[in-house]
């Protein structure tokens, strides 16, 4: 998957485009996905890089959603608890299998969420990951041996998914482009273009890398631009009321020693009605996440103060040794697309995750709402609603069974490349033919220098942030230590592209790195 190959696909392609898609996220990539594995001539167009926003910044969990089931919605979780199935057979080299444990302090407590959480296992049908049990208080140590053990009478197992959400959406990027459609990042939508009958045919598009502007024809434009959605309806239609209520999520991450097991620990309800995870990730452990409603979407979002200390004294009430403001390594925001009810004024914790399709009066089509685990659902609906809209052929969706790009068994998974799947072997390959590249880029990192090389060569990243924040996940694992590494991941990625006017490229990428990184540490919240 290179860029310089993508914009020439786009430049050769003389016919209109079936579809145009707007959004590189998790909604988009699958909608690409989606129209080119039923062979639809396909255009993704993402403002900035892939999964830039919410798509990078989730709670890493491919999952049914306990507090859905908690809500009612029933359909909602069933849904999602066979997406979660099908995503761990298609991609297994991202998707795990992974124990949560839900400690409890009262017999209430053990009867209520033990039954709450047999349902969940019932309703996942045959793509079960494991049976949910009892556990008595010392199985619940051993489980989570940094557990509160004061008052302690037991916990709850139970099994969900969990998943690298970057890594995967790069691998859909691949499937993707090999299933035949063009995708470009840093291609900022700008405008919507009419046909005579004042239908939309076509979007306005300034690429950001290369300084050109061109227009996009298409049958149809589906908007998949996630918490942004609203801006693009109102290039069509300038009166269109807002339909997402942007909520932030944060997280923190912080060493393996406060979750030294390999379970995670669920806290089925925080003080303001949700969940709260900790997860082993990465050799790391993620705590999240928080649901605070925003007047409009940012593209970096940051941190409040509040919320970081929300997580901290959440965490002190399960844990013996909870972790401190001076032991967070990074901390993460992603922004939630909503979709509005009438009682978002005041909370956005409520609201369920079910996507919706919009198609408006210029037939503009827009996905939005949802969540990572549902997004081939959401990608299918949306392909499904564009045909009849644009009045394609009828193709039937084939990705309940389509491989995602690197899906390996368990021997390439043994790699130290592990994530890549099979494209480990690459990797590999690469190392073989140039030692120097096995060399790890922080001691703090489980990155080395092959994995710079590989991701420009073959994954688009197109900036040190690229690289950093989405190809590898060291700015997410350590803000700091992602800091002092990237001077040497700049030079790696000239060297790798020869560019021109190579200094001013690299004193431009740092700044623009450090500004980026401020948001990760926990001492710049807001």
């Amino acid at each position: 998957m290179n860029r310089t190959e993508m914009l020439g696909r786009v430049r050769d392609h003389e016919k209109i485009w079936d579809l145009v898609i707007i959004g590189g996220g998790a909604t988009g990539i699958g909608c690409a996905l989606d129209a080119a594995s039923r062979g639809f001539e396909v255009l993704l167009l993402e403002q900035s890089d892939f999964g830039k926003g919410t798509s990078s910044r989730s709670t890493k969990l491919v999952h049914g959603g306990v507090r859905y089931l908690a809500q009612g919605n029933v359909s909602l979780v069933r849904e999602s608890l066979k997406e979660r199935g099908l995503l761990f057979r298609n991609a297994p080299h991202l998707v795990e299998k992974q124990a949560f444990v839900v400690p409890v302090y009262s017999y209430w407590d053990k009867f209520f969420y033990g039954a709450g959480l047999k349902t969940y296992n019932i309703l996942s049908g045959k793509y079960g990951f494991g049976k949910s049990e009892i556990l008595s208080r010392e199985e619940t140590i051993k489980r989570l041996p940094n557990v509160r053990k004061e008052n302690l009478s037991g916990g709850i197992l139970y099994f969900d998914g969990r998943f690298d959400d970057a890594r995967l959406l790069v691998n859909l990027a691949q499937t993707a482009a090999e299933q035949g459609a063009a995708l470009l990042n840093y291609a900022r939508v700008f405008a919507l273009n009419r046909d005579r009958q004042g239908k939309i045919d076509g979007a306005a598009v300034s690429d950001e890398i290369t300084g050109q502007i061109f227009l996009a024809k298409a049958r149809i434009v589906v908007n998949a631009a996630g918490a942004f959605c609203d801006a693009v309806r109102k290039f069509s239609d300038k009166t269109a009321t807002n339909i997402i209520a942007p909520s932030q999520g944060v997280h923190l991450v912080v060493d393996r020693r406060f979750l030294s097991s390999e379970s995670a620990l669920m806290v089925p309800k925080t003080n303001d009605e949700r969940v709260l995870f900790a997860v082993p990730w990465h050799d790391h452990a993620i705590f999240g996440t928080t649901d605070t409603p925003l007047e409009k979407p940012e593209l970096e979002p940051q941190a409040l103060d509040r919320e970081i200390e929300f997580i901290l004294e959440t965490a002190a009430g399960y844990l013996e040794n909870p972790p401190r403001r001076e032991d967070i390594l990074s901390v993460f925001t992603g922004v939630r697309p909503l979709v509005r009810s009438e009682n978002t004024a005041t909370t956005t914790a409520a609201l369920a995750r079910d996507h919706t399709i919009e198609v408006d009066k210029s037939n503009l089509l827009t996905i939005t709402g949802g969540k990572w685990t549902t997004y081939r659902r959401m990608a299918e609906d949306a392909v499904d609603q564009a045909i009849k809209t644009a009045g394609l052929p009828e193709k039937k969706c084939v990705t309940e069974t389509l491989k995602i790009h690197g899906a390996a068994e368990t021997a390439e998974n043994q790699s130290e490349f592990g994530v890549y799947g099979a494209d480990a072997a690459g990797l590999e390959k690469l190392v073989a033919e140039n030692p120097a590249l096995a060399e790890p880029l922080h001691p703090a990192l489980p990155y080395r220098r092959a994995e710079i090389v590989w991701a420009v060569r073959n994954e688009m990243a197109e900036t040190v942030e690229d690289v950093l924040a989405r190809r590898t996940r060291a700015l997410f694992l350590n803000a700091k230590a992602a800091l002092a590494i990237a001077p040497a991941v700049a030079e790696l990625m000239v060297e790798e592209t020869s560019r021109e006017f190579a200094d001013r490229w690299i004193e431009e990428q740092l700044r623009h790195f450090s500004e980026t990184a401020r948001h990760f540490l926990a001492e710049t919240a807001a």
